[in-house]
């Protein structure tokens, strides 16, 4: 998974990220609040660590900016010296999912994250997920639509998964490539635009359908719901489904 860790004292951040890469994380470090930000307009992370006060902005302003301007679920881990529980409720108001209080320990950051990463991300193996008429099998790998099998190669199954589990998010193109084909073997950026291409047919992903899956010109692929119906009552795309939960 990829992480991005903001804490403005670098000793911290290099623990944190110590941490992140000894349960198998890539982990990527910030010290500024206003750098992050603009980081993620065009990169992708999978949960997010950030601390309380910086120099530059609050903690609390990042994660209400995050769920607001970015409209990103992304699970968000705040860090911090603040002790007082009205400084924890007003963390968990602003979005965050949880909330641990420094000095760090390391095994207690690593349960949290693992904690919130089974949260945010459930593991699919052996198990079938309904998005809408989009049904993904993990035991057999494949996916149907309105019941009908759609030939898919391998590759281009855990890239259709692995969209439809981020619906409404950016995904950059490097974390397509490194997700699916993994870091030693990632392939030619043509060989991704091929592959979205491809999906992008097979699978029908336009709006009549509920899910369009658009380019964002130098940056990557979102997979978005057009179907408000599938949306839920806060405007959240759907969540995965297990099979016969009504959609």
């Amino acid at each position: 998974m990829r992480i991005a860790a903001l804490d403005d004292e670098p000793c911290q951040l290099e623990l944190i990220r110590h941490t992140m890469e000894d349960i198998g994380h890539e982990c990527h470090g910030f010290t500024e609040g206003k750098v992050l930000l603009r980081d993620l307009r065009q990169q992708s992370y999978d949960l997010l660590i950030l601390d309380w006060s910086l120099p530059d902005v609050q903690g609390p302003h990042v994660v209400r900016w995050i769920r607001r301007d970015l409209n990103s679920r992304i699970p968000i881990l705040f860090v911090t010296n603040q002790r007082e529980e009205q400084d924890m409720v007003e963390g968990l108001a602003a979005g965050a999912d949880d909330f641990m209080v420094k000095p760090i320990r390391v095994r207690e950051l690593q349960a949290r994250v693992r904690a919130l990463l089974r949260r945010s991300y459930p593991a699919v193996h052996g198990t079938d997920l309904n998005f809408g008429d989009y049904q993904f099998s993990a035991a057999t790998h494949t996916l149907r639509i309105k019941g009908q099998a759609v030939e898919l190669s391998h590759r281009e199954y855990d890239l259709a998964f692995l969209l439809f589990q981020n619906i409404g998010r950016l995904l950059s193109r490097e974390h397509l490539r490194e997700a699916v084909w993994g870091e030693a073997n990632e392939p030619p950026s043509r060989t991704l635009d091929t592959h979205i291409s491809r999906l992008r047919l097979k699978l029908a992903l336009v709006p009549a359908n509920g899910f369009l899956l658009s380019a964002v010109y130098g940056l990557g692929y979102r997979l978005e719901c057009t179907n408000g119906d599938l949306l839920d009552p806060f405007g959240s795309a759907p969540a995965p489904s297990p099979p016969g939960t009504p959609t």
